[in-house]
């Protein structure tokens, strides 16, 4: 059965993995005529210019496909959003997609689970662990284009490491002093812990599933490099968050991280 998602893998030798889950874009042909959502609100939900900012020197997998077509971020049930609840109020769909449509859906999903299960199970047999930033980004001006942003409530960076083990607070501590460390285009960085979200259903599945042998870093940012209403990048903002994860980067690289336990 052909697939309707598209994926990219770029490997290195290296226990890391970097994943732009949500970057994607595109509306595969035999999905088009049944959707109802416009161009201009999926951009607004989705996570634009984070494969730019994963484009580093580790492991990465980066999505292509729209989450309004399939979205791997979410349990099976939940991954094409037929009703509103699942995407902010939005109608997606014109009507119950066919049968045959949503087994490909649902067996796309299936497949990309077993894929990026596989690859983890080699970072593990070759490394003895591995660590995964998990790239999202959010929307703090959800009232409309001018709104102000409520700084109290929206860090400029929302790290989700609840489901992490015990043994992996070492590593979260670490990657949230380096970029604590760090500025954003010269401004002290307000990064906070599972303020907007604790970590996607890709975190808890990798975490249950392989927690004992490493940890999954979900780092959200908020869209302060863009205009989220109409999609307009801020370009020197993106490639400063991407030396911002270079940096953190590099300082988790340093650390003594090996056969799953954290040091």
């Amino acid at each position: 059965m052909p697939t309707l998602f598209d994926y990219k893998v770029y490997r290195e030798d290296s226990p890391f993995w970097v994943f732009a889950i949500h970057d994607g874009h595109q509306i595969s042909p035999e999905v088009a005529p049944y959707l109802s959502i416009d161009e201009k609100d999926r951009l607004r939900e989705e996570d634009p210019y984070t494969a730019s900012m994963a484009e580093l020197p580790v492991n990465r997998y980066v999505v292509g496909t729209s989450r309004f077509q399939l979205d791997i971020n979410r349990k099976q049930e939940a991954s094409v959003y037929h009703s509103p609840e699942l995407a902010w109020g939005l109608t997606v769909w014109k009507s119950q997609t066919p049968a045959n449509l949503q087994e490909q859906l649902y067996d796309d999903y299936s497949k990309a689970y077993d894929k990026i299960d596989s690859l983890i199970q080699e970072t593990i047999d070759t490394h003895g662990f591995f660590v995964v930033l998990d790239i999202h980004s959010y929307n703090a001006k959800r009232s409309g284009p001018d709104a102000d942003i409520d700084t109290e409530a929206d860090p400029q960076i929302n790290l989700g490491s609840h489901y992490n083990k015990p043994a992996w607070r070492h590593v979260i501590d670490h990657f949230m002093q380096s970029v604590s460390q760090q500025k954003l285009l010269d401004e002290p960085i307000d990064i906070r812990e599972n303020v907007k979200f604790k970590g996607g259903h890709l975190a808890q599945h990798l975490l249950e599933k392989f927690g004992d042998k490493g940890c999954v870093l979900s780092v959200e940012f908020r869209k302060d490099f863009m205009d989220e209403w109409t999609g307009i990048p801020y370009t020197p903002v993106i490639q400063a968050c991407k030396q911002l994860l270079m940096h953190a980067l590099q300082d988790l690289q340093k650390m003594e991280l090996q056969h799953g336990v954290a040091r």
